[in-house]
């Protein structure tokens, strides 16, 4: 049977539901993933029922993107409050490694999700124009922090965009997802604040080390 067509919220009440929906399925869908989650659980835990979160979002899989949607927009809008365009290059760069890798230890759901769309291997992400339209200003700003960089002979000319966004990403993406495993290997407690201050000064010499002419 298809899911009751989706309507869309308008009053504040309305809207909030929404909300408690979404959270309800964040927390369940980083628990449990894509396949594991359940419409009943997200729906008691929203204090909602099935058929209001089928016509706010459609089927399991709509939520799904609903949720990753408002997971990267919520990262963008922190990152977005840094307001790098008016730092000094080398500062702007700094301050988005550090961003990076703290947003990332705060928010362990988000590596979960992350983790979970990449075993899906993208393939509901890639039904969402909202996410990469995210990205495109902040992939603007990055490109003119590297040419005014470059202009100021602290960058080395041509760097790309890109690959600058994805190395300061997996610096701290990669540390805090695989953290149990490296601290279980290398007998020492990774999720320690002085070790994460270790990782984020050395990330940020990985990068201006990268960038420099």
């Amino acid at each position: 049977m298809d899911a009751p067509s989706r309507t869309i919220p308008r009053s504040p009440r309305a809207e909030a539901t929404r909300q408690r929906i979404l959270d309800a399925a964040l927390a369940e869908f980083a628990t449990h993933g894509l396949a594991g989650a359940r419409v009943d659980e997200i729906a008691a835990r929203a204090g909602a029922n099935k058929r209001m979160l089928y016509a706010y979002f459609g089927n399991k899989e709509d939520l799904w993107v609903a949720v990753l949607e408002a997971a990267y927009a919520h990262k963008r809008n922190e990152e977005r409050a840094l307001e790098v365009g008016d730092l000094p290059p080398a500062e702007a760069m700094a301050r988005l490694v550090r961003f990076n890798l703290r947003y990332t230890a705060r928010h362990p759901e988000f590596v979960a999700l992350l983790n979970q769309e990449n075993l899906h291997r993208a393939a509901y992400l890639a039904r969402s124009e909202q996410v990469p339209a995210l990205y495109s200003p902040l992939l603007d700003t990055l490109r003119t922090v590297l040419r005014r960089g470059a202009a100021e002979g602290v960058f080395r000319q041509e760097a790309d965009p890109v690959q600058a966004y994805i190395t300061i990403v997996a610096l701290g993406h990669f540390y805090i997802s695989n953290m149990h495993t490296l601290s279980a290997i290398f007998g020492t407690g990774l999720e320690a604040e002085a070790a994460i201050e270790a990782r984020e000064a050395h990330s940020v010499e990985v990068v201006l080390g990268w960038l420099r002419p």
